[in-house]
């Protein structure tokens, strides 16, 4: 309670003529006659209105003074920013009163800091009072319950004429004049950082009023009692563009760049603003600045104008802003998760963060860590819903693929706080954190492609830590994955470039320098990149035989890979060539001499002593593997499969089906029954069995296997798809084409809608429908499919792909046959 005023003192002798003429007793309460009215209080309860008067014996005082006229004005409106952009946030909020002059709805604006919530509520006000519509205009600055109790205390005084020592009493007088005044009014409650501010406070629901809220709450508080819920977003890439035209407008050249600078600040109004002002102080063009903006040795603050100097009479820079927020979000309980979960948050992918990586073990134990007590993943997304409530991220927990967004300045904001442990230790528990909810089965593509997205990031934020103990795991399963996915031309480019990463971060001798070389010859080879395959194999060769020795696991793996690809070239002379060499001197097995160029001279037509040759290089390779690996070793494994496949090339149908049936065994035996490979194996075991002329046995292989890839890695897992094609291509040839084009269609349509239009087995099912349609007697419309289909390729593919030279020929076959009878049969697809 504000301490008595005596009678003749200064602030009852603003309302002289008015005020009562008797002196006081401090020593015996004397009170003096008062007019009432029942309203509602600050409290929530109906009593007495106080109208004028003075209590003794240190209770209350009152002074009176004349009302102001209307219309008036209360509060400081801020002044319109600098290039201020009329935008449209939707819901028509700013529109004019409804008809009869009505409005009778509270407005609330809600967003991250920076979005410019008060410019837009600055802007309705102004625009209401130039035009008229409203008799007061109250704009208060609600940053605390202090200041709106004051600030409606003061305002009280004016329009009633009424001074209250005690705040409270004057709110709740100003609450009971807008209650019952015919007059129209707009109050404006800027910057509202707690809704428990506002219990007792919000300005009454009338025919004649209308209130306009900002904050950076979302609380359930703020919604309900006719309170509409308005999101105020970022600015559209128009309005940031036309934003630093008009801000840039005298300065000819400055905005080459603007709109990649616009992008860069991820379109916020408050960055964009600072970032102008700074490049103008150090007269910079936008492309310039935004040089300087990606360089991540550049704090945030050191791309803002100093504190002084900041525009539209902003208060703070951009990341002073947000650690207002982030200390809200840290109180809210479960307190003193907020913070630290928005750490973790800052390294990962701003437009999506899976929720079950930010409840993952690794998170949880860090949050321990931090705070010293258990924490659950309850606890943790509860945490989520704090930062949520203060706009810095978004997170609907309803979407059954929940995510998590936050803006990638705040990232790098928060980033910027990092002590020398936390960017240390933050990256690791972000990877690790990603692995753990990776899943095996990758069957949720949407997911997948977040968690690589995100595995992106968090590299790209911090990619010294990630190999500071050699290359993270989280590194090499986004890798896979992408190419997994059918990808695997990206994931040649993804290994690529992480190869020199590890080159530049580990050296070119480190086992997980080799690890990549590895995995990009993997993926060159499964993109049918035969060539590059075979250097790059050669590569890893000579480097495991140089570090680890003849006989070491990972140097007979290699031979085995560089021979397979050798052969797969049509080279098997040569592979056997480099298999004796290093039989006899391991030293001299390659290099001198040793070809550059490893030209693919194409799988058909090869000539029988070409196979006969890779038959012989696969028998000798799994004897020595065999010896000194072991039979059930991974690499051995691989060999004799290969040694299958080429025992069929060779013409030997049993004794290649004899082979993977008894490989099958072994694979099961050793990896279980449901491992890739052995579901892979079961796949090869199918076309052996309809190669050999007995395509209803491999339908049945296949029918079986399909169901279990559904069941065990999802309908739509790309694997189970090519069973799928591989199904329908043996039940063709068993004597159902009609079932078999039905099965195809619908498993292209699957495969557009899953796997996307570019994805090798897209293609692959697209050939096979191509062909199909000219062998039912259309010759016109498969040409015209194998073109389509052989554009898509090269586009994709690029014109080395071994496809490409099969879609050629059967584009040519068919354009002959849509002219002619009579031409050579088709090469197969």
């Amino acid at each position: 309670m504000i301490g008595a005023v005596e009678a003749g003192g200064a602030e009852s002798a603003e309302g002289a003529g008015d005020a009562p003429d008797a002196p006081v007793h401090d020593d015996s309460p004397v009170h003096d006659t008062f007019d009432t009215a029942n309203t509602v209080n600050s409290s929530g309860s109906v009593g007495p209105l106080v109208q004028a008067g003075i209590i003794h014996g240190g209770v209350h005082h009152y002074g009176t003074r004349p009302p102001a006229e209307l219309p008036h004005r209360s509060g400081r409106v801020p002044p319109r920013a600098d290039a201020f952009q009329s935008r449209d946030i939707g819901v028509g909020w700013d529109a004019p009163a409804a008809p009869g002059g009505l409005w009778n709805h509270v407005d609330v604006l809600s967003g991250l800091g920076g979005v410019g919530k008060t410019q837009l509520a600055a802007g309705c006000a102004e625009r209401a009072w130039a035009e008229g519509v409203v008799d007061l205009l109250v704009w208060v600055t609600a940053s605390s319950r202090e200041a709106v109790v004051g600030d409606f205390a003061r305002l009280a005084t004016d329009l009633t004429g009424t001074e209250d020592t005690d705040p409270a009493i004057g709110a709740d007088r100003l609450l009971a004049w807008l209650a019952s005044t015919p007059k129209r009014w707009l109050v404006v409650l800027d910057d509202v950082r707690d809704p428990a501010d506002l219990l007792d406070l919000w300005p009454p629901r009338t025919a004649f009023g209308r209130v306009v809220v900002t904050t950076r709450r979302r609380d359930a508080a703020l919604r309900g009692e006719g309170r509409r819920m308005v999101e105020v977003g970022l600015f559209t890439p128009d309005e940031s563009a036309a934003y630093l035209k008009a801000k840039l407008a005298d300065r000819d050249g400055w905005q080459s760049g603007a709109r990649e600078l616009a992008a860069a600040l991820g379109h916020l109004p408050l960055a964009l603003a600072q970032a102008a002002t700074y490049l103008l102080d150090r007269r910079l063009t936008c492309a310039e600045y935004v040089r300087r903006f990606e360089d991540r040795r550049r704090e945030l603050r050191a791309l803002l104008p100093e504190p002084g100097s900041l525009p539209d009479q902003h208060r703070d820079t951009v990341a002073a802003t947000w650690a207002l927020s982030v200390a809200q979000a840290d109180r809210l309980e479960p307190a003193g998760l907020a913070a630290p979960l928005l750490e973790v948050m800052a390294l990962l992918d701003p437009n999506g963060i899976p929720v079950g990586a930010l409840t993952a073990p690794a998170v949880l134990f860090h949050l321990k860590a931090v705070t010293g007590a258990e924490v659950g993943a309850e606890q943790a997304r509860d945490a989520l819903m704090c930062l949520d409530r203060l706009s810095l991220i978004a997170f609907d927990p309803t979407n059954v693929h929940a995510e998590v967004t936050v803006h990638a300045l705040v990232q790098r904001a928060v980033r910027d706080r990092y002590t020398e442990e936390r960017a240390r230790l933050l990256p690791t528990v972000a990877a690790d954190a990603l692995l753990q909810v990776w899943p095996s089965i990758e069957a949720d593509t949407a997911l997948v492609q977040s968690l690589r997205a995100n595995a992106a990031a968090v590299h790209a934020a911090a990619e010294t830590e990630l190999w500071r103990e050699g290359r993270h795991s989280l590194l090499h399963r986004a890798g896979a994955s992408l190419g997994g996915s059918g990808l695997a031309g990206a994931a040649c480019d993804y290994f690529r470039q992480l190869l020199e990463t590890a080159r530049r971060q580990l050296g070119p001798d480190h086992r997980d320098t080799l690890a990549c070389t590895a995995d990009l010859a993997f993926w060159q080879g499964e993109a049918g990149l035969l060539g590059a395959a075979v250097e790059t194999h050669e590569l890893l060769f000579t480097e495991r035989l140089r570090l680890l020795g003849r006989d070491h696991p990972e140097t007979l793996g290699a031979l085995g890979d560089f021979a397979h690809y050798m052969a797969e070239t049509g080279d098997a002379a040569r592979a056997a060539a480099v298999f004796q060499r290093f039989l006899t001197d391991p030293s001299t097995a390659v290099g001198a001499g040793h070809p550059a160029d490893w030209s693919w001279n194409g799988v058909p037509g090869r000539r029988h002593a070409e196979v006969a040759q890779a038959v012989a290089v696969h028998e000798d390779l799994l004897r020595v593997q065999s010896e000194v690996l072991g039979p059930d070793d991974p690499a051995t494994l691989t060999t004799r499969g290969r040694l299958a496949r080429w025992l069929g090339e060779a013409g030997d149908r049993r004794g290649a089906a004899t082979a993977f049936e008894r490989l099958l065994a072994d694979r099961a035996r050793v990896l279980g029954a449901d491992h890739p490979d052995t579901l892979a194996t079961r796949n090869d075991q199918a076309f052996a069995y309809g190669e050999g002329g007995d395509p209803d046995r491999a339908v049945t292989v296949l029918r079986e296997l399909l169901r279990d890839q559904e069941r065990v890695q999802g309908p739509l897992h790309p694997n189970t798809l090519d069973t799928r094609n591989n199904l329908a291509v043996w039940q063709k040839e068993s004597g159902d084409p009609a079932g078999a084009r039905a099965a195809l269609r619908a498993l292209l349509d699957d495969q557009l809608t899953i796997l996307g239009p570019d994805h090798p087995s897209t293609f692959t099912t697209r050939g096979h429908l191509a062909r199909w349609s000219g062998e039912a007697g259309d010759a016109q419309a498969a040409a015209s499919a194998f073109e389509e289909l052989l554009a898509d390729r090269l586009r994709v593919l690029g014109p080395d792909h071994p496809s490409i030279r099969n879609t050629r020929s059967n584009l040519a076959y068919w354009r002959a046959r849509a002219d002619a009878e009579e031409v050579p049969g088709p090469a197969r697809h």
